[in-house]
């Protein structure tokens, strides 16, 4: 008789090796590049699992997709492939080496991207997976990844600040669904000049978005 893993040895699993990818060196304050820790990215690909929004065959839009943590993590999770987008030149470096060091090279693809100006809903993606920037450092910066989602036209899941309250209010504007089903802490590590801890703590929260229905 074979023993499958149980759920919880997969996600330590998964948890040991999206903590192993390489991390962006240098963040850039205007772009918000907090790192999502192993950890966490690995709790919640499992919670989206549960959902059954990774399955056989499901193709995955990373959308600002820093190390690329997220859509490697769906793909190592199940997913067919996955589309990492990221705007910013020595992320999108850091990404090709993280799936050429996991071999995904022919499930995982890296493109520059600036999300909200270049094309991504012409694309059949199943998924989109997102940890936008949270608009600290620019008012609405996360305008353009909620258009986006609706663009492509898939279930999402996004993870935002705790004191967001538009993200529900925008969604069912636009006839989606928006479900609040999670929240975490969120490590913020002393990486700019204006933190002046090393390390601080924020409270993120996980939406699941979803078109309206076709009757």
């Amino acid at each position: 008789m074979v023993t499958l893993p149980s759920r919880t040895m997969r996600l330590r699993s998964l948890a040991i090796k999206l903590s192993n990818l390489k991390a962006i060196d240098v963040r850039k304050l205007e772009l918000e590049q907090y790192q999502t820790e192993g950890e966490l990215a690995a709790r919640w690909i499992s919670d989206i699992l549960a959902f059954g929004d990774i399955f056989d065959g499901c193709k995955v839009a990373d959308l600002g997709s820093g190390n690329g943590i997220l859509g490697i993590g769906a793909v190592l999770a199940g997913a067919e492939s996955s589309h990492l987008f990221e705007m910013d030149s020595e992320s999108c470096s850091v990404c090709e080496k993280n799936v050429q060091m996991l071999g995904l090279e022919n499930k995982v693809k890296v493109s520059k991207s600036i999300v909200g100006l270049d094309e991504m809903s012409s694309q059949d993606f199943d998924l989109v997976i997102t940890n936008p920037p949270w608009g600290r450092q620019k008012m609405w910066a996360d305008r353009p990844f909620l258009e986006s989602i609706i663009s492509i036209g898939s279930n999402a899941h996004m993870m935002h600040s705790a004191e967001a309250t538009h993200v529900g209010k925008f969604f069912i504007k636009m006839g989606w669904g928006a479900e609040r089903y999670g929240e975490s802490e969120f490590a913020l590590p002393g990486s700019f000049s204006h933190h002046k801890r090393r390390r601080g703590v924020t409270k993120a929260v996980f939406w699941r978005l979803t078109p309206p229905k076709i009757c």
